[in-house]
């Protein structure tokens, strides 16, 4: 139970810092609100049109289909990128050589445009569902790799040699050295690299594929139905805050505990 009370209690405290979040989400619609009556529907639908066509879309079951067909595209490509990222950076990040040779790479893929990579996904994949998945991978593995390899190469030579000179098995120095300080910096890459992938994905789907919320974007649009377009837009935002302050948000407390711990 001692590892349930150490959990929860950053848990805990993350939820009640949430009212922050509450706040500024408030502000947010506030300023929406003012900008809708200021020039009109026609430009701006206000907050309660919007939300009744997200709820008509819900209510009906369209907007769960598309939603699950974009998180579950967004979500492949995500973790293709942590997974592959994460590694490649950790390994990069052991070796000068690598480190150094892997920077420009990476400012070229950091440089080049998502819809650059689009429009080659688009040639290679065709309308099918890689060719989302490989643009939200491409876009989120320079910025997993970027974190693995700054995490790596920022690690304190001193805890290494204090946990050479204890002689400390190397499962204990994974986990209570190295890892805490590499999840630092991991840990907000993977928060980055969650919105980016949804983005990417959405524009994905808007210029390539038949379903998912890119596509039913492209039907609002060609609809000149301000408050659908919002709703989609809404409903991806919602969703994109839910993953974050459900899944990753109560870890972050935690990463940060150990990584104190660590130090």
């Amino acid at each position: 139970m001692r590892w349930l009370t150490r959990f929860t209690g950053p848990v805990l405290a993350y939820l009640w810092s949430g009212w922050g979040a509450m706040a500024s989400l408030c502000l947010l619609l506030a300023a929406w609100e003012a900008v809708s009556l200021a020039w009109g529907a026609l430009v701006l639908p206000d907050p309660t049109t919007t939300f009744a066509s997200l709820h008509q879309l819900l209510v009906h079951g369209t907007a769960w289909q598309e939603l699950a067909t974009t998180g579950r595209r967004a979500m492949g490509g995500l973790l293709l990128a942590l997974l592959v990222g994460s590694a490649a950076g950790l390994a990069a990040g052991l070796s000068m050589t690598a480190s150094m040779m892997a920077r420009p790479l990476v400012t070229v893929l950091l440089g080049t445009p998502p819809i650059a990579w689009l429009v080659l996904a688009m040639l290679w994949f065709g309308a099918r569902d890689g060719t989302p998945v490989f643009t939200a991978f491409i876009a989120c593995f320079p910025v997993v790799f970027v974190g693995a390899l700054q995490g790596t190469r920022t690690l304190d030579h001193h805890l290494k040699d204090m946990a050479r000179s204890f002689r400390l098995p190397w499962a204990m120095r994974l986990t209570d050295v190295y890892l805490p300080h590499v999840l630092s910096y991991l840990f907000p890459a993977w928060i980055n690299a969650l919105g980016t992938a949804w983005k990417v994905t959405v524009m994905a789907e808007l210029l390539s594929s038949a379903d998912g919320v890119g596509a039913a974007l492209a039907v609002s649009r060609s609809q000149l139905d301000l408050a659908t377009t919002l709703a989609w837009i809404s409903a991806v935002v919602l969703t994109l805050l839910a993953v974050e302050c459900l899944l990753l948000g109560p870890l972050k407390p935690e990463v940060e505990r150990r990584r104190e711990v660590a130090a």
